[in-house]
């Protein structure tokens, strides 16, 4: 497959960056990845209108009416080799990068980052400021994953291949990445490295003590995030004005 046929495959849904198996499991797509490098590779800078500098094969994606997607003026960008479904919002600035994968029914508001190869699902608001971040190299690395009707509140940061299941609500703030330990204060446990935030998990910005007899002494604290409560009829209640407001 050459890199034009990856890109129009990737911008249709045929491929994805990472994909998931019978478990639930993710796993990243190591020929698309490296076929995504490989167009960064061929490309050439030229001038595109408007002052923009990239790749010759990576020209800025535009969309029509019947391509369903609500792209409201104002400076965002939606790069080739990107999947946007039907129903998809996009609040200006924000960004898709190439290998990004939004299903339909998402919001992206203001500010929000989708990093490369980024797999965000069905019916998912990604709040003001939200960044996910986007993970090309290694090629075996999987990326971030948002599962579908998952909310992100406002200012979230997801990297480094964290996978957020079904339902889950993150509160405004929330830091996740791999090393940054996540506690389940209803289940009274933490989190194993790399295990996703479970299904419809209600999660908080938290903080510990320093691990270092100093940093305690000097009242020092690390980031956390805790699991406070699992989505019930009220938490969902509370959501549903998000779906007025679309």
């Amino acid at each position: 497959m050459n890199w034009s046929e990856l890109i129009q495959q990737l911008e249709a849904g045929t491929v994805r960056a990472a994909t998931q198996d019978e478990n639930g499991q993710w796993h990243a797509n190591v020929e698309v990845k490296k076929g995504i490098l490989d167009v960064f590779k061929n490309g050439n800078n030229i001038e595109f209108p408007g002052g923009f500098v990239d790749k010759h094969n990576l020209a800025v994606r535009g969309f029509s009416a019947e391509d369903g997607v609500r792209m409201v003026p104002g400076g965002s960008s939606v790069r080739p080799g990107a999947y946007v479904s039907k129903g998809t919002i996009i609040m200006p600035p924000s960004y898709i990068n190439i290998g990004a994968y939004v299903d339909s029914g998402t919001m992206v508001d203001s500010h929000v980052l989708v990093g490369s190869c980024a797999q965000v699902g069905k019916n998912v608001h990604l709040s003001a400021a939200v960044q996910l971040g986007g993970v090309l190299e290694p090629v075996g690395a999987s990326p971030v994953v948002i599962e579908d009707d998952a909310f992100i509140g406002a200012g979230c940061v997801i990297v480094e291949g964290v996978v957020v299941k079904k339902g889950a609500v993150l509160a405004p703030g929330v830091r996740l990445s791999a090393t940054i330990p996540v506690y389940d204060c209803v289940n009274e446990r933490q989190l194993e490295r790399g295990e996703p935030i479970p299904e419809y998990a209600i999660v908080v910005p938290g903080s510990r003590p320093a691990s270092s007899a100093w940093g305690r002494s000097q009242g020092l604290s690390m980031s956390c995030a805790l699991i406070v409560k699992y989505r019930d009829a009220q938490s969902n209640a509370s959501l549903a004005l998000e779906e007025v407001l679309r």
